[in-house]
């Protein structure tokens, strides 16, 4: 594995760097209290190609390897993690789904809308009672014709209120996870209502929703991949996914680690920097350590991808590493705060909140553990 950028990899960490600097960073609060990110970033987003990363030019996207990809969540964690999760997503669980997996017509269709921000696309896999045993989801899509029928609800789905389109998955055969597939359901389809979710304790920003699907008809030529392949579909998502999610973590553990550096070497205790004191010290570099390792996990998921080598298992290392040391990072940067921690004013407490998800979403860290610990067993503990 190389650690040193190339030229194109560098440019466009600074380029993402700026970019967040700008449009994301000195917004990020009012949003956060808002409950809404500002809608226009989503074109921004678009214009600057982190919509299109890793998607072939051909099709509207900004080509690119999965190291640049890696490096502009983490920028857009450290911004705002609201934000990283409306690329994470769209881009990649739904475009990349799309690429891999996708009829020529559906790419077309898709993915110049996709990567440009004119849509953005919404990931409909968990569901009220099925989150973590996405295996036996309940919604139902029945042939009928030349169309199929879809009959469910889906809950906690990220862009759920503003995305064009939905990559549902719903049984269409046996019970368990070779009985699901896949389907692109644009969102203003008869019979799919959207529930705004509020009121959530982090990424208050992003657009969360309920959807239902009460008849919703879509034709045939709407299945993503094969018939009962629904759940291959989106295992391959959520092990790139999770690279997503961590390198959003790095961001965060940085952005953590710069608040707490300005901060401690600013304020003043007992005569002398707050940076001055040792246990201070040794609380900066805990977070220091934990950065440079979660780093460094999330370069080498995306240089095995970029390779073509097995990737899964590093992916849940670093998904499962990164997340657990960004809750650590900012409880630990909110203690070297101390009480202006607690309060808005000051970004520690938001990453405490933003952070505490990540050990939830795109399979919790339990489920990293197990799917760790299958990999080195060869025993399914599920």
């Amino acid at each position: 594995m190389n650690l040193e950028l190339s030229e194109e990899q560098a440019a466009v960490r600074e380029l993402a760097a700026d970019f967040v600097d700008r449009e994301i960073t000195p917004h990020a609060t009012a949003w956060d209290r808002a409950e809404q990110v500002d809608p226009g970033i989503v074109k921004k987003l678009g214009t600057v190609g982190f919509l299109g990363l890793t998607i072939p030019e051909e099709y509207g996207g900004s080509g690119g390897d999965h190291l640049a990809y890696a490096l502009v969540m983490e920028e857009l964690g450290r911004g705002d993690s609201a934000v990283r999760g409306l690329v994470s997503v769209s881009l990649g669980l739904v475009a990349k789904s799309v690429a891999h997996w996708g009829t020529e017509e559906q790419k077309q269709h898709w993915l110049p809308r996709l990567t440009s921000g004119e849509a953005l696309g919404c990931f409909a896999l968990t569901e009220p009672g099925t989150g973590s045993d996405a295996g036996n989801l309940t919604t139902r899509a029945v042939r009928d014709g030349d169309s199929y029928l879809l009959d469910g609800a889906k809950m906690f789905i990220t862009n759920g209120t503003w995305a064009e389109v939905a990559l549902v998955f719903a049984r269409t055969g046996e019970p368990g996870p070779r009985g699901v597939s896949a389907f692109l359901v644009p969102t203003d389809t008869p019979g799919l209502t959207r529930t705004p979710v509020h009121g959530k304790l982090g990424l208050r920003g992003q657009p969360t929703a309920e959807l239902v699907l009460d008849g919703v008809r879509v034709p045939a030529e709407a299945m993503l991949g094969p018939e009962g392949k629904g759940f291959s579909v989106a295992m391959s998502a959520l092990a790139k996914g999770r690279m997503s999610v961590a390198a959003g973590c790095v961001g965060i553990i940085q952005a953590s680690l710069d608040a707490a550096v300005a901060y401690a070497t600013q304020r003043e205790q007992f005569g002398k920097p707050v940076a001055a004191h040792q246990l201070v010290q040794e609380m900066l570099a805990d977070i220091k350590v934990d950065l440079d390792a979660a780093r460094l996990l999330v370069w080498r998921v995306a240089d095995l991808i970029d390779r073509g080598l097995p990737f899964r298992t590093e992916s849940s290392v670093a998904k499962l590493h990164a997340s657990e040391a960004a809750v650590k990072a900012a409880n630990t940067a909110l203690q070297v705060f101390g009480g202006y921690g607690f309060i808005d004013e000051y970004p520690v407490g938001k990453y405490v909140r933003d952070a505490r998800v990540m050990t939830l979403y795109e399979g919790t860290s339990q489920i990293q553990k197990l799917l760790i610990g299958r990999a080195l067993t060869d025993i399914n503990a599920f």
